[in-house]
């Protein structure tokens, strides 16, 4: 089912950021429940992560599936009961992507999770002989792949039907990258800059940052944009109408590598050993806006960020992000200050890759803190008034990650880029989403005029 999608960006607004992960049976009992703590604080947006289904290290940025669902996230209670007629129109809807997705999945499993360009090479390699034949031998689990991603669609159909009615957005979230071994790589060799066998010949990261002195090295095979653009960016526009169909408003992942993006030769230790390559990025961004005139698009704009991708930006008016927990070094002309934010942006206290913000701030450099303490009122205390800071911005949507609304510490922490370790494990609390702080919350987004 395709939901029309509702404005986002008309008026100020409010929004929490949280993974589905986060919570227990989240397409189900557990994502109602949230949306229902939304809809009593006053908020009208939600801004998921990725949805797709993730490796081992539960990453929702290295995806196996850019279109397929995480099944891990079906509430088991309220999986819908078997309907032929339904599940085969849901397969004819899909035949775009399901079933190399369901068979990728499934030679996966009997290769012991071996990546793709390791299997036999009658396999690896697409050979239409090999292949039915492993349709025909495999039907069972390929069958059973299909029902799970036939569930995850009507779970999340109708938990976006429950937020509607409670008046709540979803804001989504596209990876730029897809997974080195994904039903994407192995079905669309000729898209990716791959060597002859399959395995990435040059990856993705970012150069030495904030978040890492040795840059990040996401792993992640790099687009021929060569091969994307002889094909109109058919892959890519695919990948954004699908996110779209579910999403409200979305967020464009790594902004930055539609203009230009870090490359570095396979095998590499770190990201140091790269360089920037251009990206067709106006021609890309031309054609998605053809397909969707309504701009439901935010870039994200964050890191080390040229002149040339802030123009690419405002060519096309993109809101872009403003994250506080970056604002404080001492330059009156960051455009994180509060006072140099735009109404055509999302302010943040922080995303997903930052600490909360009360470890943020616990862990400053005693200047630094010193800084943040004469800019900001600091009689609601840390991290209340960065979130009455981003609550006031001028920014026309403010999301607030959940950890700060609930003021948890460091241990808290989602995700610490350029690590692999002890990531995308955090849970709510329960018993965390009180009445009590829904109500607090409300008078918060009314008095600064978001609710």
């Amino acid at each position: 089912m395709t939901t029309p999608r509702l404005p986002v960006l008309d008026q100020r607004r409010a929004g929490v950021l949280l993974p589905l992960s986060a919570l227990s049976a989240p397409l189900g009992r557990g994502g109602r429940a949230f949306v229902d703590f939304l809809a009593a604080a006053r908020f009208s947006v939600w801004q998921v992560l990725p949805l797709g289904p993730t490796g081992a290290d539960g990453s929702p940025y290295w995806v196996r599936s850019d279109r397929a669902g995480n099944p891990a996230l079906l509430d088991p209670q309220e999986v819908p009961p078997p309907d032929g007629a339904l599940e085969a129109q849901f397969l004819a809807q899909s035949q775009d992507w399901l079933p190399d997705y369901a068979l990728f999945e499934v030679l996966s499993r009997i290769h012991g999770g071996a990546a793709f360009w390791e299997w036999p090479p009658s396999l690896r390699d697409r050979e239409p002989a090999a292949l039915a034949a492993a349709r025909g031998a495999l039907a069972e689990g390929i069958a059973q792949i299909v029902r799970e991603q036939f569930a995850f669609t009507q779970q999340w159909d109708a938990l976006r039907d429950y937020a509607r009615g409670r008046g709540v957005r979803i804001f989504g979230d596209l990876p730029f990258y897809v997974a080195p071994s994904s039903a994407e790589t192995w079905a669309h060799r000729r898209l990716f800059r791959l060597e002859a066998g399959g395995a990435p010949a040059v990856i993705g990261g970012v150069p030495p940052d904030y978040f890492s002195p040795l840059g990040q090295l996401w792993g992640n095979p790099v687009y021929d944009w060569e091969a994307m653009a002889r094909e109109d960016f058919h892959w890519w526009r695919g990948r954004v109408a699908a996110q779209l169909q579910r999403m409200d408003l979305l967020r464009l992942d790594h902004f930055r590598g539609l203009s230009a993006y870090w490359a570095v030769p396979a095998p590499a230790q770190d990201a140091r050993g790269g360089a920037w390559s251009a990206a067709p990025g106006h021609a890309l961004l031309s054609r998605l806006l053809a397909d969707f005139p309504d701009r439901p698009l935010v870039a994200e704009d964050l890191g080390d960020i040229s002149a040339e991708v802030l123009a690419l930006r405002d060519a096309f008016a993109l809101p872009g992000m403003r994250v506080l927990q970056f604002a404080f070094d001492g330059d009156a002309r960051n455009p994180h200050l509060p006072f140099r934010h735009v109404a055509a942006s999302v302010a943040y206290t922080g995303t997903h890759d930052n600490d909360t913000t009360l470890g943020w701030y616990t862990t400053l450099p005693h200047e630094v803190r010193s800084r943040v303490d004469f800019l900001l009122d600091g009689a609601a205390g840390m991290p209340r008034e960065l979130v009455r800071a981003a609550l006031g911005s001028v920014a026309t949507l403010a999301v607030i990650p959940l950890q700060d609304l609930l003021g948890l510490p460091g241990s808290a922490r989602l995700n610490t880029p350029g690590t692999t370790v002890g990531n995308w494990s955090w849970r709510v609390p329960e018993g965390a989403l009180t009445a009590s702080l829904a109500a607090e919350l409300a008078r918060l987004n009314q008095a600064f005029g978001r609710a």
